[in-house]
């Protein structure tokens, strides 16, 4: 059966968890998914030590499949913001991960520009809530993770960040990354322009500013001292790919400040995007605009609280503040921030691959769409 439809995850994580009153008339804590509960609702469950596939409907799960989105994710129209490109190395990007129909031009742009052979996936927990996971990262527990085009090792610098991080840091659960799409969307890509990667998936679930503060300062310390006892570069051997889409519209997704939809409530909403891109996403990597990203899309007292629902209100922040503490801990310059793709769900022509079996999770109009950044981040230079 198909993985609850990527489009709807952010809305369903932004909803209060419901628990039955117990004989004290105090709120039970929502039952914890079983590992076997959330291999059967994935597309190609996990097996032993490799991860499997949660959505096999918006994203490539064939080699065909994906051969065909990568042609045809080059046809026009391009994306926004499709000037020069920075030089391929970057050290780190902002990437969407919704269907490959609606979001592939966005990928084919951005996702060229990472040829670091490890790279560190922050992804968003959408269902963290069900899980009661906070405060901590995500890792895996896997060899490798499928993916149409063949395995994708895991790297065994999970291994070294494991054994350096706090221990109240670190969750490592088979189940909380089994039942998450926004890692596998982007790996996919990686692994078809770079056969030889390998990764480090980290999901962020909810904490404050503060804390994720301390989480990203201890992550970039452990991840400086691994790379530079591997002779690695920022950019050159080590990235960092932040998985986030953006705005999501909607009387289904619970945000419609500018009407119920329409022409003038797109436009609205589309424009807002673009200042956050334009703003505290652009230029030096702080951890000020880290904390204005935050404060823009959550309410700071109360993180579980969207005042924007972009799916990546947390991994953004946490990880543009490890992004920045990783090249400080390694001497590398500040890194930099340039949007260089932006869309929506219903900006562009879907892709033409619907005959090779890949589909739409959810439908996108005028009432009922959602936003792609792409943002490269390069070491001191804009």
């Amino acid at each position: 059966m198909p993985s609850i439809p990527a489009v709807f995850t952010c809305l369903l994580a932004s909803l209060p968890a419901l628990g039955q009153a117990s004989l004290s008339l105090q709120p039970e804590p929502p039952r914890r998914p079983a590992l076997e509960e959330v291999r059967k609702a994935m597309g190609i469950p996990s097996q032993g030590d490799l991860r499997g596939q949660q959505d096999t409907v918006g994203f490539a799960s064939r080699p065909d499949q994906m051969a065909q989105v990568w042609e045809a994710s080059a046809l026009p129209p391009a994306p926004e913001f499709a000037g020069p490109l920075p030089a391929p190395g970057v050290a780190g990007l902002i990437c969407p991960h919704d269907d490959y129909l609606y979001a592939g031009r966005v990928y084919r742009r951005i996702l060229p520009l990472v040829t670091a052979r490890t790279v560190v996936l922050v992804g968003v927990f959408h269902k963290y809530r069900r899980f009661g996971a906070k405060d901590a990262l995500v890792f895996d527990s896997y060899r490798a993770w499928r993916s149409p085009d063949g395995e994708i090792p895991v790297s065994e610098l999970r291994k070294d960040l494991l054994a350096k991080l706090p221990a109240v840091d670190v969750i490592q659960d088979a189940a909380m990354q089994d039942s998450e799409h926004s890692v596998e969307a982007i790996a996919y890509w990686l692994k078809h322009l770079n056969p030889k990667v390998e990764i480090v998936s980290v999901l962020v679930p909810s904490a404050s500013f503060d804390r994720f503060q301390e989480l990203a300062t201890h992550l970039g310390k452990a991840l400086a001292e691994s790379a530079k006892a591997r002779g690695w570069s920022l950019g050159r051997d080590l990235a960092v790919v932040i998985s986030s889409d953006g705005i999501h519209y909607g009387t289904d997704f619970k945000y419609t400040p500018y009407g119920e939809g329409g022409v003038g409530p797109y436009t609205e909403a589309v424009a807002r995007d673009r200042d956050l891109l334009k703003g505290p996403l652009a230029g030096p990597v702080t951890a000020a605009k880290a904390g204005a990203f935050f404060s823009a899309v959550v309410n700071p007292q109360n993180p579980d609280e969207y005042r924007m629902p972009w799916c990546g209100r947390f991994s953004i922040p946490f990880g543009l503040l490890l992004l920045g503490e990783t090249a400080r801990a390694m001497g590398s310059p500040v890194p930099t921030g340039q949007t260089i793709a932006f869309g929506t769900s219903i900006s562009f022509p879907q892709l033409p691959v619907r005959s090779q079996g890949l589909g739409v999770t959810a439908e996108a109009n005028l009432y009922h769409f959602v936003s792609y950044p792409g943002v490269a981040y390069t070491l001191g230079r804009e």
